[in-house]
């Protein structure tokens, strides 16, 4: 029988980033349909050689390039390989695995990975992101790229690039979501022990101190909130369930969410809305009201605001499969 699962293949370059090349198979092999598997991973290399990976060892991978010719998706990891990494070129052997990639395919970069669809030229005249670190780095390589550094991942369509590290799994849930729906997502995320949804324009530089001793966090709170989208909640009945004051509470929340109270709310409230809108047949009205919008012009607002889209074509496209 055919296997007509999307077929996800990850391209491990030698030195390869460990982290970056293990987070598209646990999140897309996690992701299930009644019990059975939506993608078919796999990992090769530029040759049937063992792979380097930056963390002291050597990875055999199972296959060799040749997967890379049956790929709806190829995702490249990070990587220290010498001509992407620091001389913006492409090295043969790299260029020849390339080539095998179908035109169809939809192309993903973690982290360094970006430096790999930058030599291929890839990112020319497009919109990309890679770990802060390395932002000047790679701008000097390719000056074409629309490079923007303030952000964990773009999505532009065919092509699409992730901040470093844990960036790479929002990348990837937001594709398995793009893909099937939020449902799938989240338990995907669930099982993976990991945020189901952080947005794409996300800042990377978020802070995230350690709580004095004596601090207390506002995770409840926020926990609390989140069963309680549908009400009026304000400010001050966070702060209050929160038990400090509205100066300590907005700072500390802030310090743990990198976004103030209000705006985090709204992204909570937009979320549901999401859910809704994909796994219920609830008219808009009442969408907007379960997921404390208030009113369908108000859901419409804030859809087109964030995704550029209204509610009934958000549902449409990106509808959970019966």
């Amino acid at each position: 029988m055919t296997d007509r699962r999307h077929r996800v293949v990850i391209l491990a370059i030698s030195e390869v980033v460990g982290y970056d090349m293990h987070i598209p198979p646990q999140i897309f092999r996690t992701a299930e349909r009644d019990g059975q598997p939506l993608y078919d991973v796999r990992i090769c290399g530029v040759d049937d050689e063992p792979v380097r990976v930056q963390s002291g060892y050597t990875a055999v991978l199972d296959h060799g390039p040749e997967a890379l010719e049956t790929a709806d998706t190829v995702i490249i990891p990070g990587t220290r390989v010498a001509g992407p990494r620091f001389e913006g070129t492409l090295p043969g052997p790299i260029a020849d695995a390339l080539a095998r990639i179908p035109a169809h395919a939809r192309i993903m970069s973690i982290c360094t990975g970006a430096f790999v669809l930058g030599a291929a030229g890839w990112l020319d005249g497009r919109p990309a992101t890679t770990h802060w670190a390395f932002t000047e780095q790679f701008r000097r390589l390719y000056p074409r790229v629309k490079l923007d550094e303030n952000v964990l991942f773009v999505d532009d369509g065919d092509v699409l690039s992730s901040a470093g590290l844990t960036a790479g799994v929002d990348l990837c849930l937001h594709v398995v979501r793009a893909d099937h729906g939020s449902e799938v997502a989240n338990v995907a995320a669930r099982y993976c022990v990991v945020p189901p949804w952080r947005d794409g324009g996300q800042s990377q530089f978020i802070k995230r101190p350690l709580p004095e001793p004596d601090e207390a966090s506002t995770g409840p709170t926020r926990l609390w909130v989140l069963e309680h989208l549908d009400e009026a909640v304000t400010l001050e009945a966070m702060a209050g369930h929160a038990r400090m004051s509205l100066r300590t509470f907005t700072r500390r929340f802030r310090a743990e969410t990198g976004s103030s109270p209000n705006q985090w709310l709204t992204q909570q409230r937009i979320a549901q809305a999401r859910r809704l809108l994909e796994n219920t047949e609830l008219p808009i009205e009442q969408v907007a009201e379960r997921s404390g919008l208030g009113t369908a012009a108000s859901l419409r607002q804030h859809l087109r605001s964030t995704l550029g889209v209204a509610p009934l074509a958000y549902r449409r496209t990106f509808r959970a499969p019966a």
